[in-house]
This record gives structure tokens, sequence and C-alpha cells, in this order.
């Protein structure tokens, strides 16, 4: 009888977090002694909803590159597998001895950024690159779309708190871990999952489910008995049966609660039409005399329905959000529109170096949305005299970049892309999670309000620099593969 097996990942077994496609590259690689130093770089080519992103998940990245080694059980594993027979020993060895020795620049993690810009550019050789594509993908495009759905809700929230309840409808065990890390990026106060807690120091709260209420004999008795354990937090489900009805009850708790010194925090809602309760459960507490009650709502929220209640003037005070949340869901439930719940960011050669010349390199398409842009590339914003972004410059990496000179005195520029790992080393001090989310938090005010709408937001302005567009029109007309 075979035991069960967890699955999960673990820092010893992750190196094989890859698709075949990047061995058999870098077999082919090895064979042909074709290992020169090459960049690639991460971008996403289209936004599902709105026209920003949150960037997310580069710590996990770099912990990966840092850390990544083929144990001698993953290498016995490949050499044995019916589906690698060509697997020699000598690349095996190389991937024995594998250590990333290369340069990762990035966009620091919170930073609000757009389509079609480098967020992460890897240089080092072309074997050693390569490995990375899927680990690096999977995480940044899920981490990135959690944060930046999570400031769309947030958003819509309008400075009321808002809570990652997702993990059980995640796409994975490791999805809701890191759902819950790239939802407090993007702004959320806190996560009911409690390893998140653990791993990442981010606030965990809970209430109770519908069965601890279904568990004794009357609703009334539940909530007493709650109350009992949990004097200085106590928060109430009040819809199991009547949420009319759970109000009164839960007023019957608040004031015997008021008696003894003690206070009921808060109730929550979890079904039925949101916006007609909250305000018939507000009216409750009211004239019973418990107006600091907060009232909360959970239900299968997203950002549109936020914010279709807070318009409509909705007493609630915080907010729970699960499915839509920990999926990054792109649909508008108001509408009925959207699509695919993923974000399409790839990881594309941009540039290798022959005979110590750099040549720059870009994928050719019939279909535009397929094409590349070439060459390593930085980022430059432009603020203006408020602070407040005005548009981004793409450029090629060693180019100089100068703003038109009636702007010169009014705006300023910074590159975005920093230094994280150099010649394979860490030079990059990673913030705690809190100042990850103050600086999210921080950018996205200075992005203009009409880029930041949920709906009918217009596309910030990013341009090419004049060298970029210039190199991309040269290799376009001669094709130089």
């Amino acid at each position: 009888m075979r035991e069960p097996r967890s699955a999960l990942l673990t820092e010893s077994n992750m190196a094989l977090f890859l698709d075949y496609y990047e061995l058999t590259m870098g077999k082919a690689n090895f064979d042909s002694e074709n290992n020169t130093i090459c960049s690639e770089n991460y971008f996403v080519r289209a936004i599902p909803q709105g026209e920003y992103l949150i960037a997310s998940g580069l710590e996990q990245i770099i912990h990966y590159i840092l850390n990544l080694r083929f144990t001698d059980s993953d290498l016995k594993w490949l050499k044995a597998s019916k589906d690698t027979p060509e697997m020699s020993g000598e690349f095996l060895d190389y991937l024995r001895n594998f250590k990333f020795d290369g340069d990762v620049y990035a966009v620091r993690e919170g930073t609000p950024v757009f389509a079609n810009q480098p967020l992460i550019n890897v240089t080092g050789r072309s074997i050693d690159v390569q490995i990375f594509e899927t680990y690096l993908l999977n995480v940044m495009n899920f981490q990135t779309l959690i944060a930046t759905k999570t400031a769309r809700i947030v958003h819509a929230a309008r400075n009321r708190n808002c809570f990652d309840f997702g993990a059980r409808r995640a796409h994975g065990r490791d999805a809701g871990i890191l759902a819950a890390r790239a939802a407090f990026i993007g702004g959320a106060s806190g996560t009911s999952l409690v390893v998140a807690g653990q791993k990442f120091n981010i606030p965990y709260v809970g209430t109770m489910a519908h069965k601890f209420i279904q568990d004794f004999p009357s609703e009334l008795e539940a909530f007493r008995t709650y109350a009992q354990s949990f004097p200085n937090n106590t928060t109430l489900l009040i819809d199991t049966y009547d949420t009319i009805q759970g109000a009164k009850h839960a007023c019957i708790v608040g004031a015997e609660m008021k008696a003894k010194g003690q206070n009921l925090m808060a109730v929550r809602l979890d079904s039925g039409d949101t916006l007609k309760l909250s305000k018939s459960v507000r009216k409750i507490f009211d004239d019973a005399g418990l107006k600091d009650v907060l009232i909360f709502a959970s239900n299968d929220l997203d950002e549109f329905q936020i914010d279709n209640l807070v318009r409509n003037d909705a007493p609630i005070d915080g907010f729970g959000v699960g499915t839509r949340l920990a999926t990054g869901a792109n649909f508008n439930p108001l509408t009925n529109e959207g699509g695919p719940s993923a974000l399409p960011g790839v990881y594309k050669h941009v540039e290798r170096m022959v005979d110590n010349r750099v040549i720059p390199t870009m994928k050719f398409s019939d279909d535009s949305g397929k094409s590349t842009l070439p060459g390593r590339k930085q980022i430059y914003r432009i603020y203006d005299s408020h602070g407040n972004y005005v548009e981004d410059v793409v450029s090629l990496w060693d180019e100089n970049i100068q703003m038109v000179e009636s702007q010169s005195e009014l705006y300023t520029m910074h590159p975005l892309l920093t230094p994280i790992v150099l010649q394979g080393a860490l030079v990059y001090s990673f913030p705690d999670l809190i100042e990850v989310q103050n600086l999210a938090k921080s950018e996205l005010s200075k992005l203009p309000e009409p880029y930041r709408r949920l709906t009918g937001a217009e596309k910030y302005p990013v341009v090419l620099s004049k060298g970029l567009k210039n190199l991309h029109k040269e290799l376009s007309e001669s094709k130089i593969r």
C-alpha cells in the first residue's frame, strides 16, 4: 500500500519546476558549445482589467535563482526517465554544478507598471537564464495579477478595510499562500490564512462559520458562547437563519457585553441583498445604542460590487473578498463581461554576446502582439512638479535619455529597474512586506485618477525612446535573426 504524498515544493526539490523544453534547449546548447551570455526580459503583453499593474513576486523569484540546485536525486531520476533518454552524463554534470553567476535588474515590488514594459532583466549564460522561465512566469504572473486585483478592490472600497478570504478557492495550496502575500502588497489589511501570517507577518483575521452556529441549540446561545471566548474581538456572523433576527440576537449579546465593560466589535453579512440588509442592520444597532458595532460583508464580492455598494451608501465598514481576489477573476458581474483569469506575462530573449559584441535580437511575427522589442532596456518614469506620473519612457540600456528642455525645470525622471543580483551575488536588501505595501499605496496615489478607474480608464502614456525605435526599425527592415 502506497502512502499519500503532499506534492508540496520545498527548497530541496524545486529545480525541476520547469518545462521540459528548457532542458532540451539546454542540452542542445551544451552539445553545440553555445552557452554565450544573453539577456531575457520579463514583460506583460496586455492587462486583463484596467490600465495598470502592481509588480509583485520578485522576492520569490530571486530566492529561486539564488538557491536553485539540481540534487543527485533529481539527476538520477532524469537519467533513468523513459521521457529523457538523451540526457547525457556531461550535461547532467553541468546541471549538478549549476550556480547562477549573472545579473538581475528589476522593478521593485509594489511599483505600478504598464503593459510591454521590461519589468525584469536577467543576464547570464544562455543555458542558465532559460532554466528560470517557467518558475519566473508562474510566480510573477500570478502575484502581479493578484496584487493588481486587490489594488482595484481597495480603490473601490474607498478607505474601508479589505481582507483576503480566498485560500479555499485559490488554484492550489501555494497559490493560496502567495495570493495572501500579493493581496497584502496590493493593499489588503490582512488575510484569513494563518500560514500567511506565519510566513510573511501579515495580520490574520477570522470570525466564525455557519457551522459554529448550527452546532448550538440556538443562534443566541452560539453568539453568547463565542463572546465569552473572545471578549475583546467578537465578530458575529448573522445570516445563518434570518439576517434581521440574527442582528437582533447580536444586539442582545452586544448589550450584555457592554454591561460587562466589553464591546461587540462587528457583525458579518454573507448572503442576501447586501445593500438592503446592511442598511436594515445598521438601523437595528443604532436604535439599540450600539453605534460602534461595525458591519463587514463577504459573499462573492469584487471591485465592481464593492464600488456599487459604496456608491449607494451601504453602511459597510469593511469587506472580505475571496474567490474573485485569489483567482484574479477577470469578470464584471454587473455587465457579464470578462475573460480568462490569467496575466499574459512572457520572458523573451532580447540580446546575446558574440565575440565580445552585443547583438540585439527580437522576435518577428505577423501578429504584432507577438513581436518583441530588441535589446536590454531601462524604464524611465517622468514626474511632474507635484510628484505625479506624467509618462514612462522605455529606452535602450545604455542610452542617454534627456527630457524635452521645456520640461526640465518642472519634471523629474527616475529609472525603475534597479540592480538586484550582480555576478550571482545579492546586492539588494528586500524590504518587509509592510514597506512594500506602503510603496504600492504611495506610488498608486501618484498615478492620476483617469488611469486608475475601474472601467473606462485612460491608457497611461508609455513611449519608446529614439534609440529603441530606431533599433526596432533597423532590425525589422533587415530581418536580422
